[in-house]
């Protein structure tokens, strides 16, 4: 099994965007589950985890590192079940929730993502590049390879934004 990010799908509902990726991983989920919900996993490929209480209504604080690394944003632990579902509501980009599933016996797991904030078309397409960007980071980050955001660059996002915008 190769590393599947499927492409984000979305749509709005009122004010509310809603935004959802598939990844077909070939690991583990107690691998996948380390790298994308703990504070040691998360900046491999998304944010520094300045607070992480992992329990129903934990504080959460991630700080993006692609950037200006005083971006923080905070919120709590909406739903927590270990290896399973971790799901927080932060200030900048709403309900995060991430649902592993076991897949191809116990090598390989099935991560089904949901995004839901408030925002415009405008911020719709921004989050969807930046989480299929995110995403492609966790990829290399569970083949070994965390992300060194020295080296991070706007044009991927760029690129992908583009591709969302068309279709």
């Amino acid at each position: 099994m190769t590393a599947l990010i499927g492409q984000g799908t979305s749509w709005t509902d009122g004010s509310t965007q809603h935004l959802r990726y598939a990844l077909h991983l070939p690991h583990p989920v107690e691998k996948v589950w380390a790298a994308a919900a703990t504070p040691e996993g998360l900046p491999g490929w998304l944010a520094a985890a300045d607070v992480f209480e992992p329990r129903l209504g934990g504080a959460v604080t991630l700080r993006w590192l692609n950037g200006d690394e005083s971006a923080s944003h905070s919120g709590h632990i909406t739903e927590w079940d270990p290896e399973r579902v971790a799901e927080y509501t932060i200030d900048l980009h709403g309900r995060c929730r991430f649902h592993l599933e076991a897949a191809d016996g116990k090598t390989g797991t099935t991560l089904r993502f949901t995004n839901e904030f408030d925002g415009d078309d405008a911020l719709r397409l921004d989050c969807l590049a930046g989480w299929h960007n995110h995403f492609e980071f966790l990829v290399d980050a569970l083949d070994g390879r965390p992300k060194d955001w020295s080296t991070w660059s706007l044009e991927p996002w760029r690129e992908l934004r583009e591709t969302y915008r068309k279709q």
